[in-house]
């Protein structure tokens, strides 16, 4: 039986939130379960992210397979994502039918928008940290990744891979995200301390 995984795209969304647990996850699906669906979601055919990635949905909101776990990326986009009333009602569906929730840095606006966050822990980009808090109902925790239930948010970034590779563990084992994790060759050694 399948496990779909279905990523959700909007104009404007960050290319490494989505292209990271996407890595994550497709890598998953051909070493670890190929029971597993890895497709994306959107209101257009092509979406464009914030850095002009053009990415083809393999489907519209209207017309998407039930889908057992939800990746939503974050970028600048989520900001006028969240009074998008086709993005959020698609977020709803697909969201209250999963087995679990995810976003990726900004994401987290738009999962609180479609009310997954309420009475929850959750993180988001250092920088949108006081944003989401502003929304009111969630508690903002200045972490890589946070699970509350059945929602799990990473913050800013590159944060989604390692949040993806702690899903794939939940839902196999901590050695089959470790053996995705070598394959991706997934070593993080950045050649300057990032400044705080």
């Amino acid at each position: 039986m399948s496990f779909n995984i279905a990523f959700v795209l909007f104009p404007g969304f960050e290319e490494l939130d989505y292209a990271g647990p996407y890595e994550v996850f497709g890598t998953a699906a051909h070493y670890v379960d190929t029971d597993w669906r890895v497709f994306t979601v959107a209101a257009g055919r092509v979406t464009r992210g914030f850095n002009a990635m053009r990415v083809e949905a393999d489907f519209l909101f209207d017309h998407a397979p039930d889908a057992d776990l939800i990746v939503v990326p974050g970028g600048f986009g989520t900001r006028p994502g969240m009074d998008d009333t086709t993005l959020l009602g698609y977020l709803k569906r697909a969201g209250e039918g999963s087995r679990y929730v995810t976003s990726v840095c900004t994401g987290a606006l738009l999962l609180q928008r479609a009310g997954f966050l309420t009475g929850r822990r959750a993180t988001t980009h250092w920088a949108a940290r006081k944003e989401l808090a502003a929304l009111g109902g969630v508690e903002v925790v200045e972490e890589r990744w946070v699970q509350d239930g059945n929602v799990i948010t990473a913050a800013g970034v590159s944060a989604g891979i390692d949040m993806a590779l702690y899903v794939v563990g939940l839902l196999k084992s901590p050695a089959e995200a470790r053996k995705v994790q070598r394959l991706m060759e997934y070593e993080p050694s950045p050649p300057y301390a990032a400044v705080t």
